[in-house]
């Protein structure tokens, strides 16, 4: 976690220094975690509940942003804050421990008439998104607090927040389906073995 704020947060009330800086962590948080997910930390559905926690609590952060008044950076003209990183590895060790519930369809825009469904995913809007936050925390760590903060919330509204809830869903539907189905199927199991005892006792 980020522990001194940047130079360039001199300035900023220190309310809004405060925010700048949860925030950070935030997405500093959120891409620990994805690293070392994909890694293989966490396999299964361990993987899969951490995924949700995470980008659950990245969603948190980005809800902040969105009703926060608009942020307005420093320069006209975006400064630049390196080069990206290169998270195609990432994607692709994705891509292995998500295999079988990679593939999502979400609604794109639910008030649109008639909705239109898109097809998706994980590993691709994951990496999207940790790319979307890294560039923002480059500029955080450059001391652009106000040009972090600008980006964070303008790529949240515009692009990775959409990405995010449809993950979301994607996710708790996997979870979902793991704890109803098992419980189902469970269920099944009882009732079959009673219907056999009774048929017993009753030949």
């Amino acid at each position: 976690m980020s522990e001194q704020t940047p130079a360039g947060a001199v300035g900023l009330d220190s309310e809004l220094e405060d925010f700048a800086q949860q925030i950070a962590d935030q997405v500093e948080s959120f891409l620990l975690a994805l690293r070392a997910i994909a890694r293989g930390d966490a396999t299964g559905g361990q993987a899969v509940s951490l995924l949700l926690l995470e980008v659950s609590q990245v969603l948190l952060a980005g809800g902040r942003l969105g009703v926060h008044t608009d942020f307005l950076p420093a320069d006209e003209y975006e400064p630049d804050a390196g080069p990206d990183p290169d998270l195609d590895a990432m994607r692709l060790r994705l891509a292995v421990l998500l295999e079988g519930i990679d593939v999502y369809t979400e609604v794109f825009d639910p008030y649109v008439d008639p909705p239109e469904v898109l097809t998706s995913l994980l590993s691709d809007d994951l990496t999207s998104i940790a790319a979307a936050l890294a560039h923002g925390l480059r500029h955080f760590r450059a001391g652009r607090v106000s040009e972090a903060l600008w980006w964070w919330q303008f790529s949240y509204m515009s692009a990775w927040g959409s990405e995010a809830s449809g993950v979301l869903r994607a996710l708790q539907s996997v979870v979902s389906h793991d704890r109803f189905d098992a419980d189902f199927e469970g269920e099944q199991d009882r009732v079959e073995a009673a219907d056999e005892m009774l048929e017993a006792v009753n030949p």
